[in-house]
């Protein structure tokens, strides 16, 4: 029993670890920090890369989705780093989380694109590439966001399994569910033909 309970311990430990590093709201604190204004007030509204974008600076849509990107695999990473794939895939799926949900922002967060890549990367680089390229697809194609990150998405569990990480396949459902739901409003402006292209201010 205690083996059991020292097990569930940790495993909640990075749970909250990984809910807190995904938290961490990368694109308002550059925002702030470089002056370009409240990511609320501009564009959708979003705190991510592609509602930086919107205000000019690309180099902070650059990092926001680098950190965005790297807070997601610092977390399956760190947990698997100590305390092995089980670990990592909770801490993963709980930074998702995070960022879409996180607690400093009243729970209003992303919609969690670049932080479920890194996931992916860090679970399994292959995995992790093919989803990148998913997403480059899709958004190359309509020069859609939205559309790389739902292609990205429902492309990903078919990549675990093709490419040996079957484990996760559950994880990655979830998080597929997840990116779906988070881009449920975009869906629907893609059907009515009105979801802005990249790079454009509103």
């Amino acid at each position: 029993m205690p083996l059991i309970e020292h097990a569930t311990s940790i495993l909640l430990l990075w749970a909250l670890i990984g809910y807190l590093l995904g938290s961490i709201p990368f694109g308002m604190v550059l925002a702030n920090v470089m002056g370009l204004g409240n990511l609320r007030d501009i564009g959708s509204g979003n705190i991510g890369a592609t509602n930086v974008l919107r205000t000019g600076n690309k180099t902070a849509a650059a990092l926001t989705l680098v950190l965005d990107g790297g807070k997601g695999a610092a977390a399956v990473l760190l947990a698997r780093a100590f305390g092995g794939e089980d670990t990592a895939q909770i801490a993963g799926l709980m930074a998702m989380i995070g960022h879409c949900y996180p607690v400093w922002l009243r729970f209003a967060g992303g919609k969690g694109v670049a932080t479920f890549l890194g996931i992916m990367l860090a679970l399994s680089l292959p995995v992790g590439i093919g989803c990148c390229i998913a997403w480059l697809i899709g958004a190359l194609l309509w020069r859609i966001s939205s559309m790389g990150a739902l292609v990205s998405a429902a492309a990903s569990t078919f990549l675990l399994v093709f490419l040996g990480k079957g484990e996760a396949v559950v994880l990655g459902g979830l998080l597929t569910v997840i990116v779906l739901w988070r881009h449920r409003a975009n869906i629907a402006r893609l059907r009515a033909g009105t979801e802005p292209k990249i790079g454009q201010k509103s």
